[in-house]
Order: C-alpha cells, then structure tokens, then sequence
C-alpha cells in the first residue's frame, strides 16, 4: 500500500521531535544532578518519609518514555540510533561546559569559581551518567521487543513498564554504584547507597506508572496518523 508523502514527512517529523525532547531531557539530568532536594512525605499511622534524590532524576525517567515510544512507533533500530545521539549530545555538552570552564573569566558576570560549583561537571560523575545510561537505555530498548515479542503485540502497559522497571533497577545501581566506588570525587559514600537507591527507584519506578496513560495516548494517536508506517516496521522486525 502506498503511503502519501505528506504522511511520510509527519512521521519523520514526530521522530524528529522525540529525538529533541529524548536529548533535551538527557542533557538536562547531566547539567542540573549535582542539586539535591528533600520531600517529607506523609506515613500511614503518623510520621514522616524524608525523600532525598538529585533533581536530575525530575527529567530522567522523561528518556525511558520517549524510549519506549519511539520503539513501538519506529522500531529497535531507529530507537537505538536516538540513544546513541544522546551520547553524543552528552559528550559534546560536556565538551563544551569544560572548555567554558577553563577560559579566563572577565571581571563581570558570575565569575569562574561560581561557574565552576554550577556546571563544573567531575569526570566520575560523567563517567557513572554515561555507562548508566548506556546499559539503562539499551537493555530498556531490547526488553521492550522482547516483551512485545512474547505476547504477540498485545498488552502495551506490560512491555512499557516491564523493561522500563528492570532497565531503570541497572540505571540506578550502576551510577550509584560507580559514584560510590570513587567516593573522594563524587562525594556520594556507600552509606548513602541504600536510601539514594531506593528513592530512586521509588521515583522512577512511581513516574513509569503515572507515565502509563501517556503511553497509551501516544500511541493510539501515532496508531491513527502512522499505522501503515508502524505495520511496516513491524513486520520487518517481526
């Protein structure tokens, strides 16, 4: 069946805008994850929960959604080419906030030493952020075709929060673990491992349920614009 070419060009223009908010989303966790905030939250029978977690992970969880879009509208292989985009993405905005940081400063505006405390970026946290995310994101990617696979395209709520609770328990270890390794650059000790690992999983894991709906509306909206485009991908990836 022959698709309008006008159809082909919203399709890639939707891939196009995923991308962007994918990369938008990333950069932003590395730009903004060396602020911390606090919630108390209100327990069952009286007391409190003091939540603790990098405002980083306010736009991460973003990543694993558009992942899972991207691969039921588009496929694993046009899912993992957006994934490596935002490495590179990563690596040149780290790139270029360290050359910013390593220019002179003029005698007005916020000056180097704050610049650095802002956006000074340890090569250990880089270094955690990125292998983290290497293994979240793909993993995230091949359990999402796995699952699709196994219950023959039905249950979208199952393989979007499947693979997105397993990929995101590695995410959350590997970067915890790999902070705490180097400790003396961090500043993240393995005695704060077990609190910031499970807020962090309590908060990725409450944001993929919450997500769900949206999920579900993306893709029946992509289902009625693109699903001649969609047959296709499937039928080639099988």
């Amino acid at each position: 069946m022959s698709v309008p070419p006008l159809r082909d060009q919203a399709y890639e223009r939707v891939y196009l805008l995923l991308g962007a908010v994918f990369i938008a989303a990333l950069v932003a966790c590395n730009l903004i994850f060396q602020k911390f905030f606090e919630l108390s939250i209100p327990l069952p029978g009286g007391g409190t929960y003091q939540f603790q977690q990098s405002v980083g992970l306010l736009a991460y969880p973003v990543t694993f959604l558009v992942t899972d879009v991207l691969s039921e509208v588009y496929g694993a292989r046009r899912a993992n080419r957006v994934v490596a985009v935002g490495l590179v993405a990563s690596l040149f905005v780290v790139g270029l906030v360290a050359v910013a940081d390593a220019v002179p400063s003029a005698p007005f505006g916020i000056g180097k030493e704050t610049f650095s405390r802002v956006f000074g970026l340890s090569s250990v946290a880089v270094l955690a952020s990125m292998a983290a995310y290497l293994v979240a994101q793909f993993i995230d990617i091949r359990l999402f075709h796995f699952w699709r696979r196994l219950t023959a395209g039905r249950h979208l709520w199952l393989r979007n929060n499947a693979s997105t609770f397993a990929s995101q328990f590695l995410d959350t270890f590997v970067v915890l673990a790999l902070l705490a390794t180097f400790a003396a650059s961090s500043g993240i000790t393995w005695d704060r491992v077990p609190a910031l690992f499970f807020n962090g999983i309590l908060f990725k894991w409450a944001f993929a349920l919450v997500d769900t709906p949206l999920f579900y509306l993306a893709i029946h909206l992509c289902r009625r614009a693109f699903a001649t485009q969609m047959q296709d991908v499937h039928e080639e990836e099988g």
